[in-house]
């Protein structure tokens, strides 16, 4: 994971919403207007959640069709572990510096 990878999930987990996203979720996947109900938000804003947590891949979205044709988004967790200490900072920091070298054609 490097620093701007870590920064994403610290992103995607700071905010309540977020938070109440991934806890509804543990109960397994669920379509986007059942869990705009369930957590009292609009739809856009829901997506605009949805879409920060798809981004640090916490959540997977799948498009599925209903049986009367109608396009769902469902969304499930993607297993994950979050463990925060000196040393995963240290590993994403080194993994730049590795990136970084790589990209610059020096070797690792």
């Amino acid at each position: 994971m490097t620093s701007e990878e870590l920064l994403a999930v610290l992103a995607a987990v700071g905010h309540r919403q977020r938070l109440r996203v991934i806890a509804e979720l543990t109960d397994g996947r669920m379509y986007v207007s059942e869990l705009a109900r369930r957590l009292g938000v609009s739809r856009p804003l829901l997506y605009m959640h949805l879409e920060r947590l798809e981004s640090a891949g916490l959540v997977v979205g799948n498009l599925e069709l209903a049986q009367d044709g109608k396009a769902l988004k469902y969304f499930e967790l993607a297993p994950f572990e979050l463990r925060l200490n000196v040393g995963t900072i240290t590993a994403a920091l080194a993994a730049d510096t590795d990136r970084q070298g790589k990209t610059e054609g020096n070797p690792a």
